[in-house]
């Protein structure tokens, strides 16, 4: 099944099956990330828009996500609001010009893509040179134990869900031509963190 099609099924309980993790972390962690933005911003998967509220008002939003069923409750969340805009989009192949957002953000969604080296080479090509790459998610862990257990247990997660939970993604940062200026550790060791780097 594609990643399409899961986002697709799950996107009318999606919202319900992470609250006790957006109650307890997400939350604040979001208010973290989105405080103080200003310019131009993209958030590649931007989901049922758990992100919008979080969003300041004076930030021109583009949100884009490739399940259509997930976006429509994105776009429930951002009735009303003139800043942002949401459309159906392949993060592999952003149809934007090079260099044109101040931030490109993902939160909990380089687990999910496909092929997230090429989805972050493309944050890097719409990103300024002067922008930033904000990447909010959860990766494998440099501690062998819990690494082993992601290990383990990632078979299950991708077939259920589409989720990979043992993704080296601070090599696929680096390897997509990011710079990366911070790695702040949130939890469970080294799992969730918060990275941002410069094209």
């Amino acid at each position: 099944m594609s990643v399409i099609s899961k986002y697709d099924r799950f996107s009318h309980v999606y919202d319900l099956m992470e609250t006790p993790m957006e109650l307890m972390r997400y939350g604040s962690w979001r208010k973290e990330v989105f405080s103080g933005l200003e310019g131009r911003v993209l958030e590649v998967g931007v989901g049922t828009g758990k992100n919008i509220p979080y969003y300041p008002e004076d930030c021109e939003v583009i949100g884009i996500d490739i399940s259509a069923k997930m976006l429509s409750h994105a776009k429930k969340r951002a009735a009303g609001k003139k800043n942002i805009s949401l459309f159906v989009m392949d993060a592999e192949h952003l149809g934007f010009i090079d260099g044109c957002f101040d931030h490109v953000i993902t939160t909990f969604v380089l687990c999910s893509i496909p092929d997230p080296v090429a989805a972050l080479r493309e944050m890097r090509r719409v990103c300024k040179p002067e922008g930033t790459v904000i990447n909010l998610e959860h990766m494998r862990s440099s501690d062998r134990k819990i690494a082993f257990v992601e290990d383990l247990l990632n078979p299950v997660t991708r077939s259920l869900t589409g989720v990979n939970i043992n993704r080296e993604t601070v090599g696929n940062i680096r390897r997509a031509g990011l710079n990366i200026i911070e790695e702040k550790k949130l939890a469970l060791k080294d799992v969730f963190r918060l990275i941002r780097s410069k094209p």
